[in-house]
């Protein structure tokens, strides 16, 4: 093993970073390993971030790796293989073949919005095809908006897009007939219900000029929400078994209050636990979650040095941690038993 952490974090979105943040300025040995790939990174602008309101994403991240980096984390490039639990480490399998392993994970690897196959929706995305109205919907404001409907949530996100403009059209994209107490809220506010499936999303390069129906119809639209379909980044977890949520809209890593999973020396935060969290909620839930990991840890170190004056003779290192607990490298012996029963 290259090294023992205290603290390794996967993903370096505005999730993990916070985490990372929190955790350095605890003063904690924290790696950062991001493939480089925010789920955010189609769109050029973030709104509803107080402090930085309109700001390019890829810029808050640059000034969040740096500012972590200025309390002693350290970020790698990388993608996740596999990830092993033992008693005293976690270890990580990265697809290099490097092994790594650290007292405590932070999982923060965010999801992808699988589209609809319809010509002309994905190249689009993030820019006149928008998932968010809150992020988004202002921009658009007393524009002709469509919503294309993928899932019952659409219809709720339909109702939501009203208030941002008066002219509102629904693709229900072929559905069954849409219950009709709802169907009678919808029209009662305006909205356009368009049943015929959508063949082909129209415009040049990311404007958007109209939505084509499979029974040829053209109608006119100048944005597109749809919400697609969540795929949490969490597949390098599958084989631990942890504890899921099944949800509306998926299936997600179960995390409590602080972002803990079932499994004792795991943390998840941010989309790849909660599609629904924007920026500033990811990064409000990272700091949270850091400092609950911190405390995790401290408690650890506590314990393990009360244990350490119980022994009969023990001693204490410099930070309270017993010597037998502290020796030559003991979180790297930890980690190299950890890969040994792994390779078993």
């Amino acid at each position: 093993m290259p090294g023992a952490w205290d603290v390794i974090v996967i993903g370096g979105g505005a999730a993990g970073l916070s985490s990372a943040l929190m955790l350095g300025r605890a003063r904690r040995r924290v790696l950062v390993v991001d493939a480089g790939s925010p789920r955010n990174r189609f769109a050029a602008h973030m709104h509803g971030v107080l402090g930085n309101e309109g700001t390019d994403p890829a810029d808050l991240l640059a000034r969040g790796r740096q500012e972590a980096a200025g309390y002693g984390v350290e970020i790698r490039g990388g993608t996740v293989e596999r990830v092993d639990e033992g008693d005293r480490a976690v270890v990580v399998s990265l697809d290099d073949g490097t092994g790594l392993s650290a007292r405590a994970l932070v999982v923060a690897t965010g999801m992808t919005d699988r589209l609809p196959d319809v010509p002309g929706l994905a190249e689009r995305w993030g820019r006149t095809v928008l998932h968010c109205p809150y992020c988004h919907g202002w921009e658009v404001r007393d524009r002709r908006l469509g919503v294309l409907v993928t899932s019952p949530m659409d219809l709720h996100r339909a109702q939501l897009i009203r208030q941002w403009s008066d002219d509102v059209v629904v693709f229900a994209d072929g559905a069954a007939a849409l219950d009709p107490e709802l169907e009678t809220r919808l029209r009662a506010r305006g909205i356009e219900l368009v049943a015929s499936p959508v063949a082909e999303v129209l415009g040049e390069g990311e404007t958007i000029t109209g939505v084509r129906t499979a029974d040829g119809a053209v109608v006119a639209v100048d944005a597109i929400f749809s919400g697609g379909q969540p795929e949490p980044h969490d597949a390098f977890l599958a084989h631990l078994g942890l504890a899921r949520s099944e949800t509306p809209v998926g299936s997600f890593v179960a995390v409590d209050e602080q972002g803990r999973t079932s499994a004792p020396r795991i943390w998840a935060v941010g989309n790849v636990v909660n599609p629904a969290a924007t920026v500033p909620m990811a990064t409000g839930a990272g700091a949270m979650t850091g400092g609950a990991v911190n405390m995790a840890l401290v408690t650890e170190d506590f314990d393990l040095a009360v244990a350490g004056q119980a022994d009969a003779g023990g001693t204490t290192g410099p930070d309270g941690v017993p010597a037998a607990a502290t020796g030559p490298d003991a979180a790297q012996e930890a980690a190299q038993e950890t890969a040994q029963d792994t390779a078993r």
